[in-house]
């Protein structure tokens, strides 16, 4: 048999069930001139921004967990997205280990994807050391941490993306710019437990948080400026939590810094300092 014979064939037997198919159709569905009911379609509210009081809550529930306590330490990893000479976004990381003892002690050991820092501060000075380059600058730091935060952002460009975690009123810094608040749900996915997700955005800035359901301490916070026209991502995670822990009396002191370099605690003028950006309330602070 030749293939075009075959063709035919083919399309006479499919021409044939299309028929019968038909056929079938008009004998199970008789044709109705009445019009068939429009299916009615459950189409879910509009969002309005507003504050959900659950996911206040929870967000009341880190912040003052986080207030009650006297000593802490944990680890930070910040991945950072930057824009490379392509236009898309490289990721940058790094990662800060952070003992903090209230009210005027913080030690910030930092690694990542360029030269380590130090960070030093016991109650009357901030001590930055470079530890690679030998080099290290000191100056007066006000009595308490969150001056002491704002004065190493202002006079050196330091700044750290964990400082909502290590303020005295944690709550208060979201407070102060709330506009929405919203309950994501529940992931047991995020530092191997169940932790509870909110979608928040506050002083310009879109965060969604993942917060330990029973212990009521944050795993990750998701960051992107509202600003920001590239919609750059920020992403802190944070672990091996430590609370109310006997912090030795000389953890807060630049040991290692004795015969390093002395610069002058300044900002550096070409950028600002690496990763999360300091929220747009720090910069207001800043120009003042």
């Amino acid at each position: 048999m030749t293939h075009a014979k075959l063709f035919r064939r083919i399309a006479v037997i499919v021409l044939g069930l299309a028929l019968t198919a038909g056929g079938y159709a008009q004998q199970a569905h008789p044709t109705s001139k009445a019009a068939a009911k429009p299916v009615a379609k459950n189409v879910a509210p509009a969002f309005k921004p507003g504050l959900e009081p659950h996911a206040v809550d929870i967000l009341k529930q880190a912040c003052a967990r986080l207030a009650a306590a006297h000593s802490m330490s944990f680890t930070a990893v910040v991945s950072y997205e930057s824009p490379s000479r392509l236009g898309l976004p490289l990721v940058y990381s790094t990662r800060s280990e952070v003992t903090m003892q209230r009210p005027d002690k913080l030690k910030v050991v930092t690694l990542g994807d360029g030269p380590p820092s130090d960070f030093y501060y016991d109650g009357k000075t901030m001590t930055a050391y470079a530890p690679v380059e030998k080099l290290v600058a000191v100056a007066d730091a006000p009595p308490t941490i969150d001056a002491a935060l704002q004065a190493a952002f202002v006079s050196g460009a330091i700044y750290f993306p964990f400082s909502d975690v290590i303020v005295a009123d944690p709550y208060k810094d979201i407070a102060d710019g709330l506009t929405t608040a919203f309950y994501i749900g529940q992931s047991n996915v995020v530092a191997g437990t169940t932790t509870d997700m909110v979608a928040y955005v506050t002083n310009g800035v879109f965060i969604q948080i993942w917060i330990g359901a029973e212990d009521k301490l944050p795993r990750r916070i998701y960051a992107i400026y509202l600003n920001d026209r590239a919609q750059l991502r920020h992403v802190l995670e944070l672990s091996n939590w430590q609370l109310d822990i006997a912090v030795p009396a000389d953890a807060f002191t630049a040991a290692d810094a004795s015969g390093a370099a002395r610069i002058a605690f300044a900002r550096p003028d070409a950028t600002d300092a690496p990763g999360m950006k300091p929220p747009p309330k720090v910069l207001h602070q800043k120009t003042q």
